[in-house]
């Protein structure tokens, strides 16, 4: 593992910084009719829908549904994906980002052929996997939660977290938000970490 300035930014959190901003801003920058072809054409819908489309499982995550939205996940990469970008490597960074926000997506995907719900758009599935990779690689970093304003120890913020996403996912509230594809992208970041420790080939 590397030792890194508090404030640096390797190069794929930068550069997917980069892109979920451009994204975000072409959005806000177009024309309606523009807007409404990126979102018809880059968001995920699920399969079946006339308007689903195979290159949507990773469309989909340079999407966001507003400002709070993009603002909170381009934090959270900046905040915890700079930790894990500089342990994994950039390469395998990349590849592990990718592949929780495309398995985040067939999770909802699958749920979604069961329980009928509109497109879904956001890095959230990618960003829920990194904060599981945090918690499993750092356990006692202490993390400084905004509501309630208090300290705790990622292990313990991760197990919560993912928690209130299976109830709130089971549960049907705030149905407007993609919670199984949070614990998707949780789920396939464990696996995954999983397998490169079993490899001998988790750091860089």
């Amino acid at each position: 593992m590397r030792a890194t300035s508090q404030f640096s930014t390797p190069p794929v959190v930068k550069n997917l910084l980069i892109i979920n901003a451009l994204f975000f801003l072409a959005v806000y920058a177009l024309p309606d009719n523009a807007k409404i072809w990126l979102y018809a054409n880059l968001s995920l819908f699920p399969i079946g829908s006339r308007l689903f489309m195979p290159h949507q499982l990773v469309s989909y995550m340079f999407m966001h549904a507003g400002f709070e939205h993009f603002f909170f996940n381009m934090f959270a990469l900046w905040m915890f994906g700079r930790v894990l970008e500089y342990d994994l490597g950039s390469r395998r960074f990349l590849i592990f980002y990718m592949a929780c926000g495309v398995g985040a997506g067939l999770i909802q995907l699958a749920v979604n052929m069961m329980v009928p719900a509109g497109p879904t758009v956001g890095a959230s599935g990618a960003i829920f996997g990194i904060l599981l990779g945090f918690g499993m690689l750092h356990p006692n970093s202490i993390i400084m939660l905004l509501i309630p304003p208090i300290p705790m120890k990622a292990k313990y913020f991760v197990i919560i977290y993912g928690a209130l996403e299976l109830w709130l996912g089971v549960s049907g509230r705030m149905d407007n938000i993609a919670h199984f594809a949070h614990l998707g992208g949780m789920v396939w970041g464990f696996l995954l970490l999983w397998w490169w420790k079993k490899k001998g080939k988790l750091y860089y």
